[in-house]
Parts: structure tokens; C-alpha cells; sequence
């Protein structure tokens, strides 16, 4: 059970008042974010990335809370005493600047509260005190930057450079046919490229099983990689955008064979580093888009 010591006229504090509570939206189809100043202790932050759900947290340049749990309430604000709060459990602390990440159910329990003049507040044992520590969000503002932010979530693209950065396109056995799942997953790819400016470079790696001889792979894998470039290509990527390269079964990712039949994905950023040129670099399934 978690256990914060009882408030009192010791505790610390951190909120902001009527007079500077303030929220910033930044806006673009990759991210929106909603940031709140909460004056002596950091940042109060709701996110929602492209492909992702919304999340909040909190960060804080000095480390104030102590790493271990924390309580989470839906509060009524100093000047609007009498109403109930509403508990929202116990959330993780953490040692880093970024103290206190809060998943989308409870995120938009918050945004419920602040939208009904509410003020959710993290209740945490100090790091350097035994009085406990609270941050509360005020809800002043809020309502018409939320308006604002809503906006921005509508325009969002349906994937992020996470989700998109290395993607795989599996083929039956002895083909190099594009069916409407692989269409789906190369056109989201198409629109993130489109959209971020940064990509300089499109690894297109056409790869086998070693079911054939080594020429008819090579072979194979020629037609799975320009199967997928010709796409790019004809639904608007830049032909010198793209290096398409052709391995047979050089570079297994698995000893399961059907998961050698394959095309790979690799977007590269201006300035990134240069590993994702490799043809046998690991794949994470994690982050396909």
C-alpha cells in the first residue's frame, strides 16, 4: 500500500496561481504537446506523438521527489474548496529529469478533471526532506489551449519516424508480389517521408530464403527490392531518394525460412549515423510500422 506522510503546513508545494498559470501548445503533424510552467518545480507536460496515444509527465531540471511511488489525485484547487477529489492510484517516480510518466487511461482522467475546474496533483516523498512534496496542474487556461490541442491530435499522421525508421515486407515463397497489408504499411511510410523534410535516404534490401540456388535468389531478391522501390517511386518518392539492393540469402534474420522472405525499409535522417546502411542490421518487429 502506498503510504505518503500526512501534509501539512511543512509540506512543499509547487503549483501555479491564478495570476501565472499559463499553457503552451507546440503543434505539428508528428507531435502535439501541451506544456504547463509550474513555478519552482519544472514542467507539467501532456504528449500525444504520431502512431502513439497521449501520455503526461512531469520533468524537472533538479531532482526533488524521491525515486519510488507517488500518489495521484484529481483535486479541487485552492479557490474552489468543497469538492471531492477524485484518487487515480499510485504512479512510478523516477530518478531522471522526466520523474513521473503518467499512461493514456489516467492522462485523460486528468484532462477530464481539468476541464471540469479541477487541479490533478502528484503527492511524492521528498528527496532531500521528510516532508512530503506536492505538484498540482492547474486548470486555468487550460479549457481553450485543450481546443486548440485537439486540433493538432486530428492533423496528426497515423505513424511516427519510431514506428516507420525500419519496416519489413514479407513475401509467400518464390514470390515478389505486394499484397494490400504491405501496400498499407508502404503507403504510411510514403506519407511520413512526404512530411518530414530531415529524410535524406530510403535502404530498400531485398533478401531470400536459401531454398534456391544462390542465382535464382539473387534473382528474387532483385524483383522483392525493386517491387518495393517502384512503389515508393510511383506514389511520389524521389527515384534518388532511394538505394535498392538485392542479397539472395546472404543475410538471414532468422533460421525460420519464411521470415527471410523479405524486403527491408531503413529511413535515415540528415546527420544520423550511418549504421542503418548495413544490409545485415538487426530488425526490431517492435518498430514496424
Amino acid at each position: 500500500m502506498l503510504c505518503i506522510p500526512a501534509l501539512g503546513s511543512e509540506a512543499a508545494s509547487f503549483g501555479a496561481g491564478i495570476e501565472n498559470s499559463q499553457w503552451y501548445l507546440a503543434s505539428s503533424v508528428f507531435s502535439c504537446t501541451l506544456t504547463h510552467e509550474v513555478p519552482g518545480y519544472g514542467r507539467a507536460v501532456f504528449q500525444h506523438r504520431a502512431g502513439e496515444n497521449l501520455i503526461f509527465f512531469l520533468e524537472s531540471d533538479i531532482r526533488l521527489m524521491k525515486a519510488g511511488r507517488a500518489s495521484l489525485n484529481v483535486e479541487a484547487p485552492s479557490w474552489r474548496p468543497g469538492a471531492t477529489p477524485r484518487p487515480l492510484g499510485a504512479v512510478s517516480v523516477s530518478d531522471d529529469r522526466r520523474a513521473v510518466t503518467v499512461e493514456t487511461a489516467r492522462a485523460m482522467a486528468m484532462v477530464e478533471g481539468l476541464m471540469s475546474g479541477m487541479a490533478p496533483t502528484v503527492t511524492s516523498h521528498a528527496r532531500y526532506s521528510p516532508e512530503p512534496i506536492r505538484v498540482s496542474v492547474s486548470n486555468i487556461n487550460f479549457p481553450a489551449t485543450f481546443g486548440d490541442y485537439r486540433t493538432c491530435v486530428a492533423s496528426l499522421l497515423p505513424v511516427n519516424y519510431d514506428q516507420v525508421q525500419r519496416s519489413r515486407i514479407q513475401f509467400k515463397l518464390d514470390s515478389a508480389e505486394l499484397n494490400n497489408a504491405d501496400l498499407d504499411r508502404l503507403d504510411k511510410v510514403i506519407q511520413f517521408v512526404q512530411a518530414d523534410s530531415t529524410i535524406s535516404q530510403i535502404y530498400v534490401d531485398g533478401h531470400t530464403d536459401n531454398s534456391g540456388s544462390r542465382i535464382h535468389n539473387r534473382s528474387l531478391s532483385e524483383e522483392r527490392a525493386n517491387a518495393v522501390a517502384e512503389y515508393l517511386i510511383a506514389n511520389g518518392i524521389a527515384q534518388d531518394m532511394i538505394v535498392a539492393r538485392y542479397h539472395g540469402e546472404r543475410y538471414p534474420a532468422s533460421s525460420n525460412p519464411a521470415e527471410n522472405r523479405r524486403t527491408t525499409v531503413r529511413l535515415e535522417r540528415q546527420g544520423e549515423r550511418r549504421g542503418l546502411q548495413r544490409a545485415d542490421a538487426d530488425f526490431d518487429p517492435s518498430k514496424n510500422g
